[in-house]
């Protein structure tokens, strides 16, 4: 079973079990990790921002116009953030590493 990584916002790293073909925000609802998801994956929010290891960030696809613009309303974008709901675990990905932001902000809600 592939794994990954999640650094959460108090800086603890909990490494969990990450079945292919799931979004790593389906994965983080499945072991509790606290990202929101307000849109449930459907790309019409930034609550699932995740800031992606800069050694993992390259093994990524290229994010779709879509997903810059909902990344454009995420609450401390960096160069290596991409939505949780976009990236789906492949073999290629086991042992990814993300980190939370310390925030979201959830425009869903405003």
């Amino acid at each position: 079973m592939p794994k990954m990584t999640f650094i959460e916002r108090d800086g603890t790293r909990r490494e969990v079990d990450a079945p292919l073909g799931l979004s790593v925000l389906e994965i983080a609802h499945r072991h509790g990790i606290d990202i929101e998801g307000a849109c449930e994956g459907s790309l019409a929010c930034s609550t699932c921002h995740v800031i992606v290891d800069g050694n993992w960030f390259g093994k990524l696809g290229t994010p779709t116009e879509d997903e810059e613009d909902m990344l454009d309303l995420a609450f401390g974008l960096e160069e290596t953030s991409r939505l949780g709901c976009q990236i789906v675990m492949t073999d290629a990905l086991d042992g990814l590493v993300v980190k939370l932001p310390s925030a979201t902000r959830n425009m869903m809600n405003e």
